[in-house]
């Protein structure tokens, strides 16, 4: 049986024996009906893919063009539980977070449906894996860096309890027709079993964005946040990838580069050479610093998103000093091991992956192998 929440309307419906609460916000569609409004989930309208599942175009029969994301694991909830943390995120309205819209849960199936926007996302964009008209001058980019920003902050600071991303990447990052960017995929490790949403192996570039203490250790904080959140900063200035492998070894990972010339004094040599006369050579060298500063291998040396904001917009200082070198993860064969050992094992030995100049500090006040409820 489909789920049961209908637009405009308070409700209750009973779902398989159980009483399901309705919404006003969320709309619920059949698997049949998202099935045809995708052409059966074909490869041809696959415009994403993460670690919570995939995503499609689709049409519906009113002709309203939507994104439909397919879960890839089965809920860790009832029906119930399912619809009652669906309603909690549909509740969370930002400028620069994705509307959900809709939802299925038929049988096995899990779904949502989203606003489909008309840019895609910044991975197929900005950082070129596909085909994009879209001109990134420098204040695009500020405004694309600060809204992202915004959101983060808003889902770690004025959500309560706060949400914890855990997937902060550029393919997670949608661009609507005006380019304001609009975080997707918030709140769904609510939704999912507790393995199904750490270190996703299918995912072409999401290692390069993984905290050293949540790909390792599973450790999730909002500080693993952060760290996801440096080094996509890095890529909006450098408009590449975080990771190259076509390149010489030493320049493959973006957050080491930039590391490199930041001790050389020449960040600079980091900028998108294509940018052009908007340029301001000294706010995106202090949109660079920022990024360092969220990618330090020691959790309590992040910043929180606040104060990251306040930095990006000039109104808190960036201290220099504060700047040690980040944490890389850079092998996932590495992980996997790493993985298998006890969830007890403190003792792991430093793995050839890392870059690390100091042992990590975890604050206890921080640390959760959770996301908060």
């Amino acid at each position: 049986m489909s789920c049961c929440f209908m637009c405009g309307k308070d409700i209750k419906q009973s779902i398989e024996g159980e009483e399901v609460p309705g919404g006003n916000k969320v709309r619920t569609f059949s698997y049949n009906e998202l099935r045809k409004a995708t052409h059966d989930f074909s490869e041809a309208n696959k415009i994403g893919e993460g670690g919570f599942g995939s995503v499609f175009r689709g049409r519906l029969k009113d002709g309203t063009i939507v994104a439909v994301k397919v879960l890839s694991a089965t809920s860790k909830q009832g029906i119930r539980e399912f619809f009652t943390e669906l309603t909690a995120i549909s509740d969370i309205v930002h400028e620069n977070l994705i509307t959900l819209v809709g939802c299925c849960a038929e049988g096995s199936h899990r779904i949502l449906v989203y606003n489909y926007l008309e840019n895609n996302s910044l991975a197929h964009t900005l950082l070129g894996k596909g085909y994009s008209s879209i001109r990134f001058n420098w204040r695009v980019r500020v405004k694309i860096a600060l809204g992202v920003a915004h959101g983060l902050a808003f889902l770690h600071e004025e959500i309560r309890p706060p949400i914890i991303h855990r997937d902060i990447k550029a393919s997670n990052i949608l661009l609507d027709k005006d380019l304001t960017p609009k975080i997707s995929d918030f709140g769904l490790a609510r939704l999912l079993p507790l393995n199904a949403t750490h270190v996703s192996t299918r995912v072409a570039g999401t290692i390069g964005y993984l905290a050293p203490e949540y790909a390792v250790r599973g450790q999730v904080t909002k500080k693993s946040d952060i760290y996801s959140f440096g080094v996509l900063l890095l890529e909006i200035v450098s408009g590449r990838c975080n990771h190259n492998n076509r390149l010489p070894y030493e320049d493959q990972f973006l957050l080491e580069r930039t590391w490199r010339h930041h001790e050389q004094g020449q960040l600079e040599k980091i900028i998108d050479a294509d940018l052009e006369d908007d340029l301001d050579v000294e706010e995106a060298c202090r949109f660079l610093k920022v990024g360092l500063l969220c990618t330090q291998d020691a959790m309590k040396l992040r910043p929180n998103m606040t104060n990251i904001v306040l930095m990006l917009t000039g109104e808190k200082g960036v201290s220099t000093d504060m700047i040690t070198k980040p944490a890389v993860i850079s092998d996932m064969g590495d992980i996997k091991v790493n993985n298998q050992q006890r969830p007890d094992d403190t003792h792991s030995p430093t793995m050839r992956s890392f870059t690390i100049t100091e042992p990590s500090t975890v604050a206890s006040s921080e640390a959760t192998t959770e996301p908060s409820p």
